[in-house]
């Protein structure tokens, strides 16, 4: 599932095609995602301005004229496409927009784990799938002081924590992973257990890691693409994910004697680790 720099890399692929732009046809061609689609989905958007293109967590947020928000996540597959015309539609195009200067905009989704809405823009933050998310991790609430207390006292695995919403907003998989090698912490030890030096870390770490990620354009594993359809390649510097039984590449370790970087599962997903490295 796309993660923060993913779904950051599509926000800045998608303004230069639609903000400023009216929305001069809109197209459902079927009438559900992940949900349904809201009535009269359609309808609604056709004609309207594109003033903004923001991003919560993992949703993105294209504000429009007349105090509406669309809301949209990408879900398991989710792309959007950016070209010139309107030519005809490839399987999987389910939402289509075409905007007044001819650029043509289309949501593609195999799986259809995607989900949009509308929402009124003055009632953004207590939508249901917002209302609760913690701070962004790039943002200015997102400090040591703050983690820190967040975790303190929890006995779950220190990875469980950061891939909790209320916690970290945006953090998934991947960059839970390599932010947690990169400031040298077990994803496996106690959230609680960190002291302020491990939490200042962690917090550095999980802000270089996002911000080279969304410079590479993000992780291109299976389904992502920008707009543009060029894929992403921060893929090619993981220092641990996915990559059980290699050597660290920060450490000399012994693969033939350690077993190189490990493999577990931490609430349910793959995590990995060099146990030497991290404590």
């Amino acid at each position: 599932m796309p993660e923060l720099p993913e779904v950051e890399t599509v926000r800045r692929g998608l303004m230069p095609a639609l903000v400023g732009r009216r929305l001069a046809d809109v197209a459902a061609h079927r009438p559900d995602l992940r949900f349904p689609l809201p009535d009269g989905f359609a309808a609604r958007l056709r004609g309207r301005r594109v003033e903004d293109i923001g991003r919560r967590a993992k949703y993105l947020l294209l504000g429009l004229d007349g105090n509406l928000t669309l809301l949209v996540h990408l879900g398991m597959s989710g792309r959007f496409q950016v070209a010139s015309g309107n030519g005809p539609l490839c399987l999987h195009d389910h939402v289509c927009f075409v905007t007044d200067d001819g650029w043509s905009v289309r949501f593609n989704d195999p799986r259809r784990f995607g989900y949009m809405d509308l929402i009124a823009t003055d009632r953004l933050s207590g939508h249901p799938m917002l209302a609760g998310l913690g701070p962004e991790p790039l943002g200015e609430d997102f400090t040591g002081a703050y983690l820190g207390a967040r975790l303190s006292g929890r006995g779950m695995a220190l990875k469980a924590s950061l891939m909790d919403q209320r916690t970290v907003a945006g953090m998934g998989n991947i960059y839970a992973s390599e932010s947690l090698y990169r400031a040298r912490l077990s994803p496996l030890r106690a959230s609680g257990s960190l002291g302020a030096a491990g939490v200042k870390r962690l917090v550095g770490a999980i802000r270089s890691v996002l911000v080279e990620a969304i410079e590479a354009g993000g992780s291109t594993l299976r389904n992502h693409q920008r707009p543009t359809g060029e894929l992403g390649c921060f893929q090619h510097s993981f220092a641990v994910y996915d990559r059980a039984g290699e050597p660290c590449p920060d450490c000399r370790c012994d693969v033939a004697r350690t077993g190189g970087i490990q493999r577990a599962v931490v609430a349910g997903r793959a995590t990995f680790h060099c146990p030497k490295r991290q404590r």
